[in-house]
């Protein structure tokens, strides 16, 4: 009898792709023995309507270029080509139902889980890996993920984020090092950030 796939799955805006992100699939990877994690770039997520995200096919791209030359990692678009809002559980539903999915999500983001919509049905198809982020304390998770499966992944807190990458950008600082160079490079050649 084959044995089922174990698949990580982080999903974010990715905008832009950054090292935190790289090294939360990295850590999955190797502490929970995963066979492939999965990067999902969100299409429109729900919990983010009002907010100027950069373009699906920016997202995209650089998704690619982050994740490339990485042979456990891979790129999937349903959600980028969904119509519609973005949630998760439709996300998790759409893999086959033998997988194993583990849901690889920093300490904000996992504080926030309860929120989701159907959040009790994500917690019963997917477990979560829990990577530590600056500011948020482990009794927090613990409350909102009480109901669901979950584990802290056994790694640094990195202080990086979009938002921040977004800002040295617009200010027209380097982000090199913070992100992959082919991402940078996208960045830097298609004005994904440029002000004006």
């Amino acid at each position: 009898m084959l044995r089922s796939v174990r698949r990580g799955i982080l999903g974010g805006t990715f905008d832009p792709p950054h090292l935190a992100h790289l090294f939360a699939g990295e850590a999955a990877y190797r502490d929970l023995g995963l066979d492939v994690v999965t990067f999902l770039p969100a299409g429109a997520p729900w919990q983010k309507a009002g907010r100027n995200v950069a373009s699906a096919e920016d997202r995209w791209q650089m998704t690619l270029l982050a994740i490339a030359d990485v042979s456990y990692f891979e790129a999937d678009d349903r959600e980028i080509r969904r119509d519609g809002w973005t949630y998760t559980i439709d996300t998790l539903n759409s893999f086959p139902i033998d997988e194993e999915l583990i849901l690889i999500l920093g300490a904000d983001t996992a504080r926030g889980l309860p929120t989701w919509h159907n959040a009790d049905e994500v917690l019963r198809r997917a477990s979560v890996a829990v990577v530590p982020r600056p500011g948020v304390e482990p009794g927090e998770v613990d409350v909102a993920l009480s109901g669901g499966r979950f584990v802290w992944l056994d790694t640094p807190a990195v202080e990086l984020s979009g938002t921040m990458l977004r800002r040295q950008a617009r200010a027209g600082r380097s982000v090199r090092f913070l992100v992959r160079d082919a991402v940078w490079r996208y960045i830097d050649e298609h004005g994904v950030y440029a002000t004006g």
